[in-house]
């Protein structure tokens, strides 16, 4: 027995402690944590809802733990209730020692259930010391409610933290990682009660973020549903850093028990149904057994009167149906059966073998359904199958030999009746009388040949006769069917005879009279066909499409068709002789009673055929020749258009050749003053547009000419669309001419040229252009530039004098034809900016002119501004509207941008930007 007054003089004295085993750390408690006031007053209130969790089985509960304690009494009755034995009998005095009895009474049997308790003592719990008293009940919570709890090999707080994890893995926002801050928002215990009694609470509505909600619920369900006392505030745990872990666990520990009881509960119901179902399923297979063995007899009684029936049948048809009968009962109907006597072994064996198993008796089935009993009768079925199947097999084999020659006869009977079918029906019709000649031949040759496969089946006849005379001798049961078909036969046989030999002399005879037709059809063939050819391609040339383009092609045309016409009386003979001979034919059938379904084997051409052309022919005669007569006066119209046409062309044509002419020579002659020139050139052109009538008139007669569709014309070389071209030559030609004087005085006045400077350049111009088409090409550009005394040997233009052609030409000798190869290049660019390849004699008067005279420069227009803004870098607007007309000033105004100097003025212009680009330098 354990000295607690010596551990309590120890601890009072202020001794060392008593020591204790490392392994039973876990029951100890930290008296330290006890200095929290926060934890103390967890612990005191959870204590003692635990503790008056079982008080209340005994009718009695505490109020305060430190006081309601101290005379042991209470303190027995506690573990009593949670240990369900009886403690020793306590002492009812008042005294202090009856008290410090009765509670050693309670710690030595909590000694007794290997609890070592360190540092309590009777009289420190006596004395109302909270601290030990707490640490006691802790220890006996401990060893009650926690120690026993067992997970996977784990126990005490270990194995109780396991079942929570487990419990709670399933739910979110809970993880169960110890006893003290993962209970604070209050999910861990709602999921522990979801996980058990889903129905009591929503998971899905709580919130992590409201741990004062999710305790309280807990608390509450846990309380009214589970019996489970609140053993803490909400407030308490929440508003406390890390809870008491005794107390989580104290409370937790409920919540195991609360659900292992129920878990107890559920295996025990399971158990109770395991055992029911197991009998349950024995009686069922008992109650299986009896119907089935039930049945199987009963299908085995009434089964073997049928095997011993031994009723012959007459036919062998009958007997075979009997045995596909049997057949059908070894296929369809035993193997289900047999099936069924299989699995009846298999569920007695099987039930017995379970019975045996559950410690249940061996079952006995009623009398006369054992498994020998049903042996036996199956026995017994199979004895009448086998006698069954012999009698069966010896019968159809007695059956077969009768059949055999019934057999035999039914084939050749129908053998011959089929070969003799239509046979009669053949001999008898006359398809011979509207039959052609060689279709009556192989009739006849077909006849022959069924002569032939009559007289073979001579024989087959004679073995029917035979064969049915053997059955009327054995007795055949059906005999009277076989004698009447037998008699049928041989009266058809004899009736084919008559027959055949009457269709042999009708045959011969319509051969003879169809020859005498066949050698008129083939004369017919003979003279029908050509007739007939030639009609077709008269009729094919009368319906001709013809085109003509003149009177000649037309009267040939005409010439021809008379000679065709000619010709007719002649045909109209032949057709008359061919219908004759098709009327011959005619005769001779209607004599000789002979229908000819068929036409002319030798011609697919009937006399209707000819008559119906011949018709045709007529009426395209007069047709033909109104067509012909109507295109002749045509192409008379057309004739007088083309002789209109070409009378005014061959006029128009040289006159428009000739005024190109004169223009020609007009622009390289160039006599007088340019402004001479000009009033000339307008006076001629003016004559020009004066013959525009005559054009007109010809578009007038073409417009007729192209609606008449003539396309040639034998009268004139000129076609409208060359004199077309030629008078907008003309016109174009005066038209550039007159602009290039006019251009020409412009620039002599731009550019000061004297009146001999002009008439030099076009002496020059005119002399390399060869072909007079108004523009120099490269080589004769160069040419005229040296002629006229240009160097372009360096990269320079300067007037070096001029030479005629034949020094250009010595000079070209001289230097290898290489006289400045780029500087040319870049006059070229210059005269023919598109790269054309020709230099027309504006664009070489324009760079004469720039070369020769003197022009105005950016630098002078800037310095002319200059003056007028008295000397200084800008101007004014003002300055600009005094010194210049009105509209120039404005147009200055308009595009000079604002001067930005450092000596500019509000509204001050810059003109030097403005001038440089004026001459292109920079942008405006």
């Amino acid at each position: 027995m354990v000295d607690y007054h010596a551990s309590n003089s120890q601890a009072s004295s202020g001794g060392p402690a008593v020591y204790m085993d490392p392994r039973e750390q876990e029951n100890d408690w930290d008296r330290d944590l006890l200095l929290d006031p926060a934890w103390e007053k967890q612990q005191r209130k959870t204590f003692t809802a635990w503790c008056n969790s079982h008080l209340r089985k005994a009718g009695t509960q505490i109020e305060n733990i430190e006081e309601d304690f101290r005379d042991g009494l209470k303190l027995m009755l506690l573990l009593e209730v949670i240990s369900g034995e009886r403690l020793p009998k306590p002492e009812r005095g008042k005294m202090r020692v009856h008290k410090i009895n009765n509670v050693n009474k309670a710690l030595d049997y909590i000694a007794s259930k290997g609890v070592k308790l360190v540092s309590i003592g009777a009289e420190e719990i006596v004395d109302g010391n909270a601290k030990m008293t707490l640490g006691m009940i802790w220890t006996i919570i401990l060893r009650f409610a926690i120690q026993d709890i067992s997970v996977e090999e784990t126990s005490a707080k270990e194995g109780l933290l396991l079942w929570c994890q487990r419990k709670t893995a399933p739910y979110k926002n809970v993880n169960v990682q110890n006893f003290h801050i993962s209970w604070k928002d209050g999910l861990a215990f709602n999921a522990l009660i979801h996980r058990h009694r889903p129905e009591l609470i929503d998971y899905d509505k709580l919130r992590k973020d409201d741990p004062l909600t999710n305790l309280n619920n807990a608390f509450e369900v846990a309380e009214k549903y589970l019996d489970i006392p609140k053993m803490m505030d909400a407030e308490d745990i929440v508003n406390t850093a890390r809870p008491d872990e005794k107390a989580i666990m104290t409370y937790v520990s409920s919540f195991y028990h609360a659900f292992s009881g129920a878990q107890k509960a559920e295996t025990a119901a399971n158990r109770i149904c395991k055992v029911l179902a197991v009998n349950q399923e024995n009686e069922h297979l008992m109650e299986d057994y009896e119907k089935l063995a039930s049945d199987l007899l009963d299908w085995i009684r009434r089964t073997i009167p049928w095997l011993e029936n031994r009723a012959p049948e007459k036919t062998m048809a009958e007997m075979q149906q009997k045995l596909e009968d049997f057949r059908g009962y070894r296929r369809v109907h035993k193997p289900p059966k047999v099936q069924e006597k299989c699995q009846l072994e298999i569920n007695f064996n099987t039930l017995q073998t379970k019975l045996r198993l559950s410690n249940r008796p061996a079952f006995m089935p009623s009398e006369g359904r054992m498994v020998s009993d049903i042996n036996g009768s199956w026995h017994n079925l199979e004895g009448a199958e086998k006698g069954y199947e012999e009698w069966m097999l010896n019968e159809i084999r007695r059956l077969e030999r009768l059949d055999h020659l019934a057999e035999k006869f039914r084939q050749k009977a129908t053998i011959h009746e089929s070969w003799t079918d239509g046979k009669e029906a053949m001999l008898t019709q006359k398809d011979y009388e509207t039959a052609s000649l060689s279709e009556v031949k192989a009739l006849l040759r077909k006849h022959e040949a069924f002569e032939s496969d009559l007289a073979a089946h001579q024989d087959r006849v004679e073995q029917i006769a035979a064969i049915a005379q053997e059955l009327n001798e054995l007795d055949y049961y059906d005999s009277p069917s076989v004698n009447s078909r037998c008699q049928k036969i041989c009266e058809q046989w004899d009736a084919l005879g008559s027959l055949t030999q009457s269709r042999r002399e009708s045959l011969e005879r319509t051969e003879k009279q169809l020859e005498s037709i066949d050698e008129l059809y083939l004369e017919y063939a003979k003279r029908a066909a050509p007739f007939n050819n030639w009609m077709e391609g008269a009729m094919e040339d009368l319906q001709d499409m013809f085109i003509v383009h003149n009177i000649e092609e037309i009267q040939g045309l005409i010439t021809a068709h008379e000679q065709f016409k000619s010709t007719l009386p002649e045909a109209n003979k032949e057709r008359e002789a061919i219908q004759a001979i098709q009327a011959e034919v005619q005769k001779i059938a209607q004599y000789n009673g002979i229908k000819l379904s068929g036409g002319n084997p030798y011609t697919t051409i009937t006399p209707k055929t000819i008559d119906n052309k011949w018709d045709k022919v007529e009426q395209l005669v007069p047709q033909r020749d109104q067509a012909l007569q109507e295109e002749l006066a045509k192409q008379q119209s057309n004739d007088h258009l083309r002789r209109k046409f070409a009378t005014q062309a061959n006029i128009v044509g040289p006159w428009i050749q000739t005024k190109m002419e004169e223009i020609g020579r007009i622009s390289i002659e160039m006599n007088g003053t340019l402004e001479d020139q000009l009033v000339n050139l307008r006076e001629y052109e003016q004559s020009i547009i004066e013959y525009k009538p005559n054009i007109d008139q010809l578009e007038g007669d073409h417009q007729l000419i192209q609606e008449a569709l003539i396309f040639d014309n034998k009268y004139t070389a000129y076609t409208m669309e060359h004199l077309r071209v030629g008078w907008e030559q003309l016109l174009t030609t005066i038209a550039r001419t007159i602009n290039e004087i006019e251009n020409q005085i412009l620039t002599r006045d731009a550019k000061g040229i004297s009146q001999e400077q002009l008439h030099e350049y076009r002496t020059s111009f005119n002399h390399f252009d060869k072909d007079h088409s108004g523009g120099l090409m490269a080589e004769e550009f160069k040419a005229c530039l040296i002629s006229l005394g240009y160097d372009v040997e360096n990269n320079k233009t300067k007037r070096t004098g001029q030479m005629d052609m034949d020094n250009y030409r010595a000079l070209l000798v001289a230097t290898g034809n290489s006289l400045g190869d780029a500087e040319f290049a870049r006059i070229m660019g210059i005269v023919d900016p598109n790269n054309s390849g020709v230099v027309t004699f504006q664009a070489f008067i324009d760079f004469m002119s720039r070369e020769t005279t003197d022009t105005d420069t950016a630098d002078q227009v800037i310095a002319s501004f200059k003056i007028l803004a008295a000397d200084k870098n800008f101007i004014m607007a003002e300055e600009l509207r005094r010194e210049l007309p009105p509209d120039q000033a404005e147009y200055c105004i308009a595009r000079m941008a604002p001067y930005s100097g450092p000596d500019a003025k509000p509204g001050a212009l810059d003109y030097m930007s403005f001038s440089t680009a004026l001459y292109g330098e920079s942008d405006l």
